[in-house]
């Protein structure tokens, strides 16, 4: 039952007599809460049920999370209304314990209370906490029965509940079931919507809601940022400053976090600057997130810069740096910075032993890397996971251990999964061994018969050691089973703006420019330099002058003539590849950065590369 004039009228009266009550309004502690609530038994205030439902519902709204004072005040009470069974049931709902809500709904009903269009909501917002449907399912159905399916706030509820549990269907037909709306509505049916992976119908209702708010703005950004429409994440914070909103820490995560994964620094830094000028606190998530984008766009001083000034740390702040470091081959530093955790009582996560151990294994540290996978579980309470055992093979395999990373695997205690054996078998290819390679391109070929990059790195392996015949029984395997080797894109940013290159793509408009600034000005530069091209990882049915030509257009050249033809020394051209740089891309890069006396940046699948003077900071060891 909710409050009604009446009731405020009692509440004024109940305050002229009691101002115990008044001081519960201004009440800001457990201590004092307590003193009034002795005061309100000693004068028998207390058994007054609507001066006891305003106890219950102090406790509930306070702020200092009183729930379990709320249930023993309660159990006290001998004829609870509905206004302490609602109170009761609102406080659960958001507790770690929604179940609960369900407890006090029940006991209403035994003591005859018929529910009310407070009690639904909370119930379905139980479920929604819960993420249980069935459960969902049967409050819609008691809302129906005790006929308040119609209720606006019910309604709003069931749509947000229903998009909470991946139920779209039945968010939509309820939303279209609606007579009216407001903002809830709308940001609701959005983010389930997001939530099942559908960014276009949610752009659809954004695009016609008559009035926006905050959230609506934030829960469409961090939307496009899970289904990874990073651009579009972006293009939204652009169109919600436009409109004059001013954004939140939430919405900046998101916003921060897709300029990391486009790998666009002028974008990462503008939004960092935006955080500064309008003030908002760099809080642990938000600026975990700016130091995780600093470092993921390459600018890995500016991520220790970040880092050393923000206010307050935890382990996950802790974690992304290190983990930035690892990325850019500062394996030192990165175990310098983990040391330095250590030392200030932070108590390492898993998560944070793979950045470690990721570390060492970019810079052939086999011992060093032994060392701390040794000491997680006997120093630190840490059961190794797979991630873990993954990092140990990749460590030996890439120091050139492979009979030793193979026993590894197979004494493993839990069973190896396929990306701990596709480690070894990558390993394989960078040291020519295909004795072992076989045997593990056998096993993944048995575990993951669709994946496509077994085949090739198999493949990669048998060209290398001149085994034609096995790389086209390869191939053949990939067409008959109808296995396609994913389009490798490359991304630049230029003025603001993040541009994308695949191989044979013909849409970006300074296309020819780039071509012809490749194949006149930049490749026979690096051939007098001393560049030839690798064709042995090309595809093998086409001839050599066709190989050549493929991998003249591979994304990242493409990429880098535009940076060539756009960004002036000494700023750094960045590129970001969704797979790993091949063997060819790096040999030319390295020559490029000499012959134009450019430093070049690429982010592949597996770490940063730092073009400069005609070296690389993998060593190539990558």
């Amino acid at each position: 039952m909710s409050i009604t004039s009446g009731s405020n009228s009692i509440l004024k009266t109940l305050r002229l007599k009691n101002p115990k009550l008044v001081l519960l309004e201004c009440c800001s502690n457990a201590r004092d809460l307590k003193i009034i609530h002795a005061h309100m038994l000693r004068t028998h205030l207390f058994f007054d049920v609507f001066a006891a439902s305003r106890l219950i519902a102090f406790c509930i709204d306070s702020t200092t999370n009183l729930l379990h004072y709320a249930i023993r005040v309660a159990s006290q009470i001998q004829n609870p209304n509905l206004f302490i069974y609602n109170a009761l049931i609102r406080g659960c709902s958001t507790s770690e314990n929604p179940e609960n809500s369900f407890h006090y709904y029940i006991k209403a009903l035994r003591f005859g209370l018929l529910p009310d269009n407070i009690t639904h909501p909370f119930l379905v917002k139980a479920c929604a906490q819960l993420e249980n449907a069935p459960m969902g399912m049967q409050t819609h159905g008691q809302a129906i029965k005790h006929g308040f399916e119609q209720d606006f706030y019910v309604q709003n509820s069931l749509v947000h509940m229903y998009a909470s549990v991946g139920d779209i269907n039945a968010a939509r037909s309820v939303f279209q079931r609606m007579c009216r709306f407001d903002v809830v509505s709308w940001t609701c049916m959005i983010a389930g919507y997001h939530r099942c992976g559908d960014a276009k119908s949610a752009r659809e209702l954004f695009d016609r809601m008559p009035e926006r708010n905050l959230v609506t703005w934030s829960t469409m950004i961090s939307g496009y940022a899970r289904n990874n429409c990073f651009e579009k994440a972006v293009e939204t914070f652009e169109a919600l400053q436009a409109e004059g909103v001013v954004a939140n820490e939430t919405v900046m995560v998101g916003v921060i976090s897709s300029c990391a994964h486009l790998g666009a620094l002028a974008m990462g830094e503008k939004a960092h600057e935006y955080v500064m000028r309008n003030k908002l606190s760099l809080n642990l998530i938000l600026g975990t997130a700016v130091v995780d984008m600093y470092a993921r766009c390459g600018n890995v001083e500016k991520a220790v810069m970040v880092f050393e000034q923000l206010p307050e740390k935890d382990v996950l702040c802790w974690t992304a740096l290190i983990a930035g470091l690892a990325m850019h081959g500062y394996a030192e530093k990165a175990l310098w910075y983990f040391s330095e955790m250590a030392k200030k009582g932070f108590v390492p996560r898993d998560i944070t032993f793979t950045a470690v151990l990721t570390a060492c294994s970019h810079a052939g540290m086999v011992e060093r890397g032994l060392e701390i996978f040794e000491s997680m579980k006997r120093d630190h309470g840490v059961e190794p996971r797979l991630e873990h055992y993954g990092c140990m093979v990749d460590l030996l395999g890439r120091a050139g251990k492979l009979r030793k990373a193979e026993k590894f695997v197979l004494k493993m205690p839990v069973k190896p999964n396929a990306p701990i054996w596709r480690a070894l078998l990558g390993a394989c290819r960078i040291h020519k061994n295909v004795e072992v390679g076989e045997r593990v391109g056998k096993i993944l070929l048995e575990m993951q018969p669709e994946y496509s990059g077994h085949y090739v790195l198999l493949s990669n392996i048998y060209a290398r050691a001149n085994k034609w015949k096995d790389v086209t029984v390869m191939r053949q395997m990939m067409k008959d089973k109808g296995v396609r080797k994913p389009p490798g894109y490359s991304l630049i940013e230029i003025d603001g703006k993040v541009h994308e290159f695949t191989i044979g793509d013909k849409t970006h408009p300074e296309i020819e420019k780039i071509e012809r600034i490749w194949e006149d000005i930049i490749l026979p530069k690096i051939k007098l330099a001393g560049y030839v091209g690798n064709t042995a990882e090309t595809m093998f049915d086409i001839d050599e002058e066709e190989k050549e030509g493929a991998l003249h257009r591979h994304s990242e050249k493409l990429a880098i003539a535009y940076g060539i033809m756009k960004i002036r020394a000494p700023t750094p051209i960045r590129i970001v590849k969704n797979l790993r740089v091949c063997e060819d891309c790096h040999t030319a890069t390295k020559l490029i950065s000499k012959v134009f006396e450019v430093e070049l940046i690429v982010r592949d699948r597996n770490r940063f590369h730092h073009f400069k003077e005609g070296t690389c900071s993998c060593m190539d060891y990558w």
